[in-house]
């Protein structure tokens, strides 16, 4: 997928990667952790149905400038300048994993910029804390100053070894025994996780979504107005379903759509199909 990779300098003088694909009905892209702007997962599923992708790298992720992430407000601002300097009035926003705190403030903050909200495998209230051996490890791993020989040793392992490495990886997205989770993944599945993540980093973005994501986000969700569709696979052990069903508890009029998919990843493997199915069923209702 062709694109080319845009600086938005903000008033204060910071930096907001981002790209554009596609034609159509706007879509900003809440992207998840270790990813940033070039994000392709399941971006041709919506640009052939006519919709075009803004996605900014969110902050310490790619060339965005870290210093807008010290508050998550500051951010969506950033967010909002980039939309008005594309001319864009309304989106939908689709916010993916770690990403789900952004797509969450950014709706609950401007109402009347968003079209629908749609959460994908999402945080939705306190994730990884302090106290959790998760947030630890994770702290160690993905400090900026190890991350990137963590993801050189992970490239290297991905292009030699990547059926034996996405096996080792499969606990951390699925609960699902890993016999069960490779009769449901196949060599085009296996491709497109090799090439997501070929594409990660951390860079101090990582960092960043630890912290924001440990707040409680109750007095936040609560305040969204716009429609709102949560999907969700229910053997997720990257971040639980209980986030899911926390999301649809606490968001007015908010639909829960629970996946029997494989885990985290619900644009890859059996069952993909149904998850695409109810996301344009829920998009094409909006226009």
């Amino acid at each position: 997928m062709n694109r080319m990779t845009r600086n938005y300098i903000t008033e204060e003088g910071f930096n907001v990667e981002y790209t554009v694909v596609g034609q159509g009905e706007p879509v900003l892209i809440m992207h998840g952790g270790h990813s940033n702007c070039n994000e392709v997962l399941g971006y041709s599923k919506l640009t052939d149905r006519g919709y075009s992708i803004i996605t900014p790298s969110r902050p310490g992720y790619g060339k965005t400038s870290k210093e807008l992430g010290e508050n998550i407000s500051i951010a969506c601002e950033a967010y909002l300048n980039l939309l008005d300097d594309l001319c864009i009035p309304q989106v939908h926003i689709i916010s993916i994993s770690a990403g789900g705190p952004s797509g969450i403030h950014f709706a609950s903050k401007y109402p009347q910029r968003v079209r629908s909200l749609i959460l994908q495998s999402a945080v939705s209230h306190r994730w990884l804390i302090p106290d959790n051996k998760l947030y630890k490890s994770a702290q160690l791993i993905f400090r900026p100053s190890n991350e990137k020989y963590v993801w050189a040793m992970m490239r290297f392992m991905n292009k030699w070894f990547p059926r034996l490495l996405f096996k080792s990886m499969i606990a951390s997205f699925s609960t699902f025994p890993r016999k069960e989770v490779l009769q449901n993944i196949s060599e085009e599945d296996l491709y497109l996780f090799k090439q997501m993540l070929n594409r990660q980093r951390s860079g101090s973005g990582f960092f960043i979504d630890l912290e924001q994501t440990g707040h409680d986000l109750n007095p936040v969700l609560s305040t969204i107005q716009c429609p709102t569709l949560i999907m969700h696979s229910i053997h997720d052990a990257a971040v639980s379903v209980v986030h899911a069903r926390h999301a649809h508890q606490h968001i007015p009029n908010a639909q829960l759509c629970e996946l029997d998919t494989w885990g985290h990843l619900i644009w890859l493997g059996e069952g993909a199909h149904v998850m695409y199915h109810n996301l344009f069923a829920f998009l094409e209702k909006q226009g």
